[in-house]
């Protein structure tokens, strides 16, 4: 049981230095280009001052920002007994150490871990996934987040939260100030006109990078958290069942984020393209190849496939 849980652990921590080196590097590249076309060395120092604080928030404080953007409250612990039992039966079988329970009052099914370690990680689901879920299906939702637990996604994919959202908004800024503050009076040479429109081109490129980066770590951690769970329990049907379950709601989560989509265990922003009340799934429709690269999950289909052993 270990080894199969803590396989990834060592590459996930590589990949989340690595990571959060990119964005340091690249925040400050951005600021340099900004600093040579105004002229201004203060902009290339606020930039490196700003990629530190950042890396260092969402090492340290992401995952309070993930269950505040879900709008998600701790567990009352009499209230939810029953999600304390499983839990806790969970992590004996598992070996990793019970994580604060959270609950989004909400009517979609779903579920997220998230955190920087064991010692600091935390479970949220909704009360739709409370309400529709029996006890091994519940089962198989919990150990699926306990797998992401136990080989450090969560460490990846919550600092994720904050890098991406960040890196968007700080890349808007940039364009912005870029198209309608630039002062028209200024001179510059033909190398100050290239460096602007570098800085232009970074500024709409850099959004799209970094959702390129959140969705790719988002799909192939999905498999390995339900071939995990699956381990845990022993019983592989049951986590198929519920996402079964979760897929048949065709609505999303009413505090639903880009930013935080890839944490959830389904697509929290729904899976009902032409508003019909159906899962596109049950109809039958194919996702395009956009969809499936632009998507934060892998097809609910294949995923029940692969537990079943039909893939």
């Amino acid at each position: 049981m270990g080894p199969n849980l803590y396989t990834q652990q060592d590459r996930n921590v590589a990949k989340t230095w690595f990571l959060m080196i990119f964005f340091l590097i690249f925040i400050i590249m951005i600021g340099w280009v900004f600093s040579y076309v105004y002229n201004d060395v203060a902009i290339l120092y606020f930039a490196v001052i700003f990629s530190l604080i950042l890396n260092f928030v969402s090492y340290f404080k992401s995952d309070k920002i993930a269950l505040a953007v879900s709008k998600a409250k701790p567990a009352d612990e009499q209230q939810y007994r029953e999600l304390y039992r499983i839990t806790e039966n969970l992590c004996m079988s598992a070996g990793i150490k019970m994580p604060r329970l959270y609950i989004i009052d909400d009517p979609a099914p779903n579920a997220f871990a998230t955190g920087r370690n064991q010692n600091h990680s935390a479970v949220a689901v909704t009360t739709g996934l409370l309400a529709i879920m029996d006890r091994v299906e519940l089962e198989g939702v919990i150990a699926h987040e306990l797998a992401h637990i136990g080989n450090k996604d969560i460490l990846l994919q919550t600092i994720v939260v904050v890098l991406v959202g960040i890196i968007t908004l700080l890349a808007d800024f940039f364009l912005r100030s870029t198209l309608y503050g630039r002062r028209s009076n200024r001179e510059g040479g033909q190398m100050q006109l290239l460096m602007l429109f570098i800085g232009i081109g970074l500024s709409i490129l850099s959004p799209i990078i970094a959702t390129i980066i959140q969705l790719a770590i988002s799909r192939k951690r999905e498999f390995l958290a339900d071939a995990t769970g699956a381990l845990i329990t022993r019983y592989p049907e049951g986590l198929a069942s519920a996402l079964e379950k979760i897929s048949n709601y065709a609505g999303g989560i009413k505090a639903k984020n880009h930013a935080t989509a890839h944490l959830f265990i389904a697509n929290p922003l729904g899976g009902d393209r032409d508003g019909n009340g159906i899962p596109d799934y049950k109809e039958g429709k194919k996702r395009s190849f956009l969809d499936r690269i632009f998507s934060t999950h892998p097809p609910v289909e294949d995923r029940i496939a692969a537990l079943r052993g039909k893939k």
